[in-house]
């Protein structure tokens, strides 16, 4: 992967912008994890965060700054998380481990859950919760993301976040009447949308629709969360293939539950940074960069892509498919060579059709039933008293 910007993750203490969160984060004496990407999320370092009773770092990547904010914490085998309040949505992804997560308001009515890797979870604001190891031979690791840096410039002091007393009992009141059921399937989007609080194990899920506007022979599905304003979607696509480049807004996050591969992301007119990446694997496209993402390995592959906030997400009113989007027969020439021979490396080969290359209206071909998706998940739900 030569002739572009490789960039390797690094920390950073002591060294802010300027925003009231960079600040804050200065102020806490916890690893900051900043660059491109982070390669594998499972292997950051850590220090203790005393008043969570984990340790933790924070991740402030290129692309998310004063807009999204992330953290991975380590809870020790057979630990248990300090009790805790936050005055913003956070959507939690599972790195690795299992464990427990209990959610309550002043009523007192408490929800628990079981997670496993991969999972994915939304806590809503100003809600009670509490994170436990279940395992007690083994850490587990989660990585929370949230829209503090934005909220920040608004309200700079960090104990309206974590000490506020504000509290709306109706957000643990979902739509089918348990706040952390298995998420259902709901009308709307691109044909294949899930909305709940809770999602088991995103590796496995097959609930999608074909994307055909990203090409790649790709799948999609829309993640809404009950009464929160982030959301986000998750794309599967085959081995051998890639996706075409398209920009966004700020602050989408993209994690990788599963697969191998790699991305380019690049300003209008300038140079290109590659990402690897594999299961754990983070990073963010820059305000307005394209980007594009390469499947690599014998299996497909598939990222989840979380927006804090509804004016971030690819698919807003401002995307114009004719300036936000790269047909194949427009990419530039070295894209396609840089796939073939990371393929070639690995003993695969490119599944592109040619067709796609000089056909800017080129339809991918996708089973019956893979139109209409499927449905499925499976969860662990406890309910205390």
């Amino acid at each position: 992967m030569s002739d572009s910007i490789y960039s390797t993750p690094r920390i950073a203490v002591g060294r802010h912008s300027g925003y009231a969160f960079d600040k804050w984060l200065d102020a806490l004496k916890l690893p900051i994890h900043k660059g491109y990407f982070i390669e594998d999320l499972r292997l950051t370092e850590l220090a203790p965060w005393e008043e969570m009773q984990c340790n933790a770092a924070m991740i402030q990547l290129e692309g998310m700054q004063g807009v999204t904010g992330a953290c991975v914490m380590e809870i020790p085998g057979g630990g248990t998380m300090s009790p805790s309040r936050f005055a913003l949505d956070e959507v939690i992804f599972v790195l690795e481990g299992h464990g427990i997560t209990t959610v309550w308001t002043d009523e007192g009515k408490k929800h628990s859950f079981e997670w496993g890797p991969r999972s994915l979870f939304c806590i809503p604001q100003g809600v009670y919760r509490q994170h436990a190891n279940a395992r007690g031979d083994q850490p587990a690791r989660i990585v929370a993301n949230n829209y503090m840096p934005l909220a920040m410039e608004m309200f700079p002091d960090p104990k309206f976040f974590y000490n506020d007393s504000y509290m709306d009992t109706g957000l643990l009141t979902a739509d089918t009447g348990e706040a952390y059921s298995v998420a259902t399937r709901s009308e709307g989007g691109r044909g294949a949308t899930w909305r709940g609080n809770f999602f088991t194990d995103l590796a496995g899920w097959d609930g999608l629709v074909p994307h055909r506007q990203r090409g790649g022979g790709g799948h999609v599905v829309d993640i809404e969360f009950p009464n929160s304003v982030m959301g986000g979607h998750m794309s599967v696509f085959p081995n051998g293939t890639y996706k075409k480049g398209h920009r966004h807004g700020p602050g989408v996050v993209i994690i990788i539950p599963s697969g191998e591969g790699f991305s380019i992301m690049w300003p209008e007119g300038g140079e290109q940074v590659v990402v690897p990446w594999h299961e754990a694997s983070m990073f963010v496209p820059p305000n307005r960069w394209f980007h594009q993402h390469f499947n690599v390995s014998e299996t497909p592959a598939r990222y989840l892509a979380l927006s804090p906030l509804k004016q971030t997400r690819p698919g807003n009113e401002n995307f114009v498919p004719q300036e936000d989007q790269i047909e194949y027969p427009d990419e530039a020439p070295w894209i396609r060579d840089m796939f073939m021979a990371e393929v070639a490396k690995r003993g695969g080969e490119s599944l592109m059709p040619p067709g796609a290359y000089s056909d800017r209206d080129f339809n991918w071909e996708y089973a019956a039933n893979e139109e209409a998706g499927a449905e499925i998940f499976g969860a662990h739900l406890s309910e205390e008293p």
